[in-house]
C-alpha cells in the first residue's frame, strides 16, 4: 500500500461473545470477532476513504491470523504488525446480564503488551498526517505506557498530529493509576476525545468547561456526554461548539465511541468546520449503535461527506 494518512496503534484482540440474552455460565455456544479501539477507529477511516494503517503485535497464532485477516478486509494496512512466537494474541469475552454486559480481558502477557518504544522505529511516523491513539493502550503493561508517550513525541517530531481518546478502562487499571498518565497524554495530543462521566470518574471534573480547564489550552478537546451530546473547544481562544447527539435506536452499545472519534477526524481531514466534524461523528456513532458488533462497513457513509 502507498503510505498511510493515518496511523492507528493499538492492541486488537478476538471476541468471544454468547448470543444476545444469553450469559456465558450456560450458553451453549459463542461467536467469534475481532475488536480493538485504535484498529476500529482504522477501519471506520478506511471505510470512509482515508489511507488508514494499524500497528501492533500479535501472536503467531490461529488468533491472530484471524485478528489480521478482520482488519485487513477493511482496506486497512496492516503490514506494520509485528507476529511474536513467544506471546498470544489477546482474547476477551462478553458476558450479557440483566444488569448491562461484563467485559473479561484474558490479555496480560500478550504479544501488543510487548510493545516497547523501539518498535516505533519500524513505523511511517514520518509520513503519516495524523496518529491515533487510546488511553487502553498505556494501561497494558509499563512497556506500552512507554511506547505511547514515546509515539506521541515522535509523531509530532515527524510533524504528525496527534489524537487521543481517553477510553478509560476500569477493568485494565484503577482511577489512581490512571489519572496521571491519561492527563500526561492528553496534553501532549493534539486533538482530543473524552466522555463527561470518564473525565468525572478519573479526574474529578463535572464539567465539559472543567475538563477544558484541566487538560489546558493547544488541544482541540471534545468532551462527548452520552445521548444528549459533545462540545469541541478549540486550540486557542474562542468560543466552544455544541452539536446534539442523533436519536437512535440501539442495537447494541458497542464501538460507539470509536466510531464517533472516526467520523470526527475524517471531517478534521477533510477540512471541515468544528460543528460539522461533531455532527459527522454523532452520525457515525448513530450508525454503530444500530448494528451488531464493534465494526459495520460504513463505507455507505463515504459519499455523503462530513457535512452530510
Amino acid at each position: 500500500m502507498t503510505e498511510p494518512e493515518v496511523l492507528c496503534v493499538g492492541e486488537a484482540m478476538v471476541l468471544v461473545a454468547p448470543a444476545r440474552g444469553e450469559r456465558l455460565a450456560t450458553a451453549r455456544g459463542a461467536a467469534l470477532g475481532v475488536a480493538g479501539a485504535e484498529s476500529t477507529v482504522a477501519q471506520y477511516l478506511s471505510d470512509l476513504g482515508h489511507r488508514t494503517a494499524w500497528a501492533s503485535r500479535v501472536g503467531t497464532d490461529p488468533l491472530g491470523e484471524r485478528v489480521l485477516a478482520a482488519i485487513a478486509r477493511s482496506g486497512v494496512d496492516v503490514g506494520h504488525v509485528e507476529r511474536d512466537r513467544s506471546a498470544p494474541t489477546g482474547v476477551y469475552f462478553k458476558d450479557p446480564g440483566p444488569e448491562g454486559t461484563r467485559v473479561h480481558y484474558y490479555r496480560t502477557g500478550s504479544a501488543a503488551s510487548r510493545m516497547t518504544p523501539a518498535y516505533l522505529d519500524r513505523l511511517p511516523l514520518s509520513t503519516a498526517r495524523l496518529v491515533h491513539l487510546s488511553g487502553v493502550t498505556p494501561a497494558l503493561s509499563d512497556g506500552c505506557a512507554a511506547t505511547s508517550t514515546a509515539l506521541f513525541e515522535r509523531a509530532r517530531a515527524a510533524g504528525a498530529r496527534c489524537s487521543f481518546d481517553v477510553n478509560y478502562r476500569a477493568a485494565l487499571w484503577s482511577t489512581r493509576q490512571a489519572a496521571g498518565p491519561l492527563l500526561t497524554l492528553a496534553r501532549q495530543a493534539d486533538i482530543v476525545f473524552v466522555g463527561l462521566d470518564e473525565a468525572r470518574h478519573v479526574w474529578g471534573t463535572g464539567t465539559a468547561e472543567q475538563v477544558r480547564e484541566l487538560v489546558g489550552p493547544g488541544v482541540r478537546l471534545v468532551v462527548k456526554d452520552a445521548d444528549i451530546g459533545a462540545t469541541h473547544f478549540p486550540p486557542r481562544d474562542g468560543p466552544a461548539v455544541f452539536a446534539p447527539a442523533n436519536p437512535v435506536e440501539v442495537v447494541e452499545p458497542v464501538g460507539a465511541g470509536d466510531a464517533f472519534a472516526a467520523g470526527y477526524l475524517s471531517a478534521w481531514l477533510r477540512g471541515a468546520e468544528p460543528a460539522d466534524r461533531l455532527r459527522f461523528g454523532h452520525r457515525l456513532a448513530a450508525f454503530a449503535l444500530g448494528v451488531v458488533g464493534d465494526h459495520a462497513d460504513a463505507s455507505v457513509l463515504r459519499t455523503t461527506g462530513a457535512a452530510g
